[in-house]
C-alpha cells in the first residue's frame, strides 16, 4: 500500500522557517517525481516545488517563483523515499495547507494535479504577521 505522509507544519513567525518532511512507502520511490503543493482557504491547490530523477544520483529540482531562493527542496533515497521541503524567509501568505504528491518518471506538467498518482494528507503551515 503506498502511503504519502508529511509531518513538520506548525506556527511560525514571519521571517522564520521551517521544514517539512513527506515519508513514501509502499514501494521504492527513487525514480519517482516527488512535489509539493500547497492550498490556501479558498483558493487553488498549487505547485510549490519539486524534485525528479536524472538518473543514477542525479535529481532535478524545480520551484514556483513564488518561493524561488527562499525553499529548497530535496530527498533521501534511503529504504523509505524522504522528501524535504526547507522553507525560509516565511511569509504570511505562505500560509496553507501542504501536500506532498509522487509520480513515477519526470512529471509531464508540475504544475497540474492530474500528473501526479499519489498524494499525502497535508501538513498545516501558518506563518504570523
Amino acid at each position: 500500500q503506498v502511503q504519502l505522509v508529511e509531518s513538520g507544519g506548525g506556527l511560525v513567525q514571519a521571517g522564520g522557517s521551517l521544514t517539512l518532511s513527506c515519508v513514501a512507502s509502499g514501494r521504492t520511490f527513487t525514480s519517482y517525481a516527488m512535489g509539493w503543493f500547497r492550498q490556501a482557504p479558498g483558493k487553488e491547490r498549487e505547485f510549490v516545488a519539486g524534485t525528479s530523477w536524472g538518473g543514477g544520483s542525479t535529481y532535478y529540482a524545480n520551484y514556483a517563483d513564488s518561493v524561488k531562493g527562499r525553499f529548497t527542496t530535496s530527498r533521501d533515497n534511503a529504504k523509505n523515499t524522504t522528501v524535504y521541503l526547507r522553507m525560509n524567509s516565511l511569509k504570511p501568505e505562505d500560509t496553507a495547507v501542504y501536500y506532498c504528491a509522487a509520480v513515477l518518471g519526470p512529471p509531464t506538467a508540475w504544475g497540474r494535479l492530474e500528473t501526479y498518482d499519489y498524494w499525502g494528507q497535508g501538513t498545516q503551515v501558518t506563518v504570523s504577521s
